[in-house]
């Protein structure tokens, strides 16, 4: 075959390979990877792309949360409105995180892992150690942490500059967001191997442990979406009642259907965006208000990601061994909260911080970065059910930040007409 022929068929298979949507990539990445174990087993080979995945997202995932978090809080403002609805965001996400730790807790979960004896013996004993090395990793050398993967001095460091550059010049700030979206651009490219990626880790785990491991994958998965719908259903409708005093469920059902839906889809906060702008808009609410909060929460109200970063860093304290006591079950939850501001807006981006949050029980970046794989595995699922939650909830608290001051202005009927419109 001529180097014409070559180069036309691989632009043809290129061409055809991009009009293959995401999901299907991965769905096919998860076949693929079944049918090589159970027939071919022992390919080097493709154990090896698992492996260079994880790797190019252990590379990506510090830098990426650095700069995620300071170009959101260098551009966070909390003025009228605002305020209430930054604190709306805050309470649901930390909520979410709490009904995760005690899903975890009645239905605790293991995972298969590798390399796990290491971590056992080194992982903290009590709470006095996990807090020793809680401060110890929060005043770490900035350079050292980024280099080290330590998250918790990297999210440390990046609010600590976030907060400080909020008088900075708006032009600063633009560079900043520029920077964040540059670095949010090599995490879409890392994410384009995907497919290859969960074809090796699939490969690996099946050649290895069989089909069997897919038990233990459903069982993650329910617990995952089972704590997402209580969010959704349960505690988000009960934080919207306390504030507006009316039956919350029109409003929820109506941003599930108009924003849920979509982002389920689109798999991103951020392109869900222009469809939460628009609902807002049919809602009659304040465009100065929403204007703001919409973006911001694409950006920092991300209850699926609290959920998914707790469940899956229990999981693995509970696969190596560790017992957690509810005093660090509760900075579990405060840490995923802060931590789920920083994920990225592209699919996945969650589970980049999943890292972080195992660092709190003293669990190395390699058996981080293994649970990371999983959730790629089970993230055709659980990814658009975490964006679903995270920008539908964005719209609701939005809608009930501006109800809740009508509210107070004695406007009561009008939230009625908004939430039958």
């Amino acid at each position: 075959m001529s180097n014409t022929k070559r180069v036309n068929c691989l632009h043809y298979v290129k061409e055809k390979w991009n009009k293959v949507s995401f999901i299907q990539r991965i769905i096919l990445g998860m076949i693929v990877g079944i049918l090589l174990a159970l027939f071919v087993p022992n390919i080097d080979a493709l154990s090896l792309l698992g492996t260079l995945y994880v790797a190019a997202l252990k590379a990506v995932a510090p830098i990426l949360v650095f700069c995620l978090v300071i170009a959101a809080l260098c551009k966070a403002r909390a003025q009228g409105a605002m305020k209430h609805v930054i604190l709306l965001f805050a309470i649901s996400t930390f909520i979410a995180a709490l009904v995760a730790v005690i899903a975890c807790a009645i239905f605790p979960i293991t995972l298969t892992l590798t390399d796990v004896d290491s971590t056992v013996s080194s992982s903290p004993s009590s709470f006095s150690e996990v807090f020793h090395a809680l401060l110890m990793n929060l005043v770490a050398n900035p350079i050292d942490a980024l280099a080290k993967a330590n998250f918790l001095g990297i999210l440390a460091w990046a609010v600590l500059i976030g907060i400080a550059l909020r008088i900075a010049a708006e032009s600063t700030k633009t560079m900043l967001t520029n920077l964040s979206d540059a670095v949010s651009q090599i995490v879409r490219w890392v994410i384009d191997f995907v497919p290859f990626g969960v074809c090796g880790l699939v490969y690996n785990a099946v050649s290895t442990s069989g089909l069997s491991i897919f038990t233990e994958y459903g069982t993650l998965l329910i617990v995952l979406v089972g704590c997402m719908l209580i969010v959704a259903l349960v505690t988000n409708p009960l934080i919207v009642f306390i504030n507006i005093r009316q039956n919350p469920y029109p409003l929820v059902f109506r941003c599930l259907k108009d924003s849920g839906i979509t982002a389920f889809f689109t798999r991103s906060s951020a392109a869900n965006i222009p469809v939460n702008l628009e609902l807002c808009r049919k809602l009659g609410l304040n465009k100065d208000n929403y204007s703001v909060s919409i973006p911001l929460g694409a950006t920092i109200n991300m209850a699926g990601a609290a959920v998914t970063i707790s469940v899956m860093a229990l999981a693995t304290a509970h696969t190596v061994g560790i017992n957690v006591d509810p005093i660090t079950a509760v900075i579990l939850c405060v840490l995923a909260s802060l931590s789920a501001a920083g994920t990225s807006g592209v699919a996945g981006g969650s589970l980049l911080l999943i890292p972080l949050a195992c660092s709190l029980f003293g669990i190395n970046n390699d058996i981080a970065m293994q649970v990371v794989g999983v959730g790629f595995i089970i993230g055709v699922i659980q990814d658009s059910c975490e964006t679903a939650l995270n920008s539908s909830s964005c719209a609701l608290f939005a809608a009930t930040a501006d109800y809740y001051l009508r509210r107070k202005q004695g406007k009561e009927m009008n939230v009625n007409i908004n939430l039958a419109s």
